[in-house]
């Protein structure tokens, strides 16, 4: 049995949908107070409201984590609400599809402004929350896309997933002292609104690539990262956990389908 987290106070950045929203569901069945971001406001309380009598309490506060600002502001009213952060999951992301070639400055530097640098103005203002707690953990969301696989149109996506991953690296070894961890969860191909954009084709061939013969729950996503915020977890810092039904592991389809 792994130690309760009744009580602690996590935060989910991007944690209105999709996966987000099932990191904060699960941190909220297993007792925890989660404060969920995001830049709809309607779409937040509403999360709020939907996750809110499963367990711990959950509540909104908007904000943009490209803005250094907005993420000073969410972390104050996190500690202050909730008398601290225990737990920060760096989960905002945006995947537009684009071919390389047709790709804008634009396209580029708005998607590095949400999923790096968001990261890391998440992370930084909470530090000051984590490490009064004394057993602070950052979880980020990264993916297979970019470390491990590559697909067309996500270049740029891609590129931004293994960034944070460069990110965890330095990020864990500064934050160590301060008894704080750094750890990434690598979802492969996840069901949730956001892959439904891709349509029918794309979920087939997908479901096709993974041995498991299905696409992950958004919840296995949140258990990986309920798992990293444990007590048991305390001694892993600056790893990854791949959560892909094994999609990474055949080299070609024809090795899946011999199997």
């Amino acid at each position: 049995m792994f130690t309760p987290i009744d009580g602690r106070t996590v935060l989910v950045t991007g944690g209105t949908k999709g996966i987000g929203k099932e990191i904060a569901g699960v941190f909220a069945r297993a007792g925890a107070n989660v404060v969920v971001t995001g830049r709809d406001a309607e779409q937040g309380e509403a999360a709020a409201r939907e996750l809110s009598g499963q367990g711990g309490e959950v509540a909104y506060a908007g904000g943009d984590v490209a803005k250094a600002a907005d993420c000073e502001r969410v972390a104050a009213e996190t500690a202050a609400r909730f008398g601290g952060i225990d737990v920060v999951c760096a989960n905002a992301g945006v995947f537009p599809d684009v071919k390389l070639a047709d790709m804008t400055e634009e396209d580029i530097d708005s998607i590095f402004a949400t999923n790096v640098k968001g990261c890391l103005l998440t992370v930084k203002a909470c530090i000051p929350h984590l490490e009064r707690t004394g057993r602070g953990r950052v979880i980020l969301t990264s993916s297979i896309t970019g470390p491990v696989t590559g697909y067309p149109g996500w270049s740029h996506y891609g590129a931004t997933k293994a960034a944070q991953l460069g990110f965890i690296r330095t990020a864990c070894i500064e934050l160590a002292p301060k008894g704080i961890t750094v750890n990434a969860v690598m979802p492969g191909n996840i069901y949730s609104e956001g892959l439904d954009e891709l349509g029918e084709d794309y979920l087939t061939s997908m479901t096709d690539s993974i041995p498991l013969g299905r696409l992950g729950k958004v919840e296995e996503i949140g258990a990986a990262a309920l798992f990293l915020a444990t007590d048991e977890a305390a001694f892993i810092t600056g790893q990854t956990i791949i959560v892909d039904g094994g999609q990474v592991v055949p080299e070609s389809l024809a090795a899946l389908q011999s199997a």
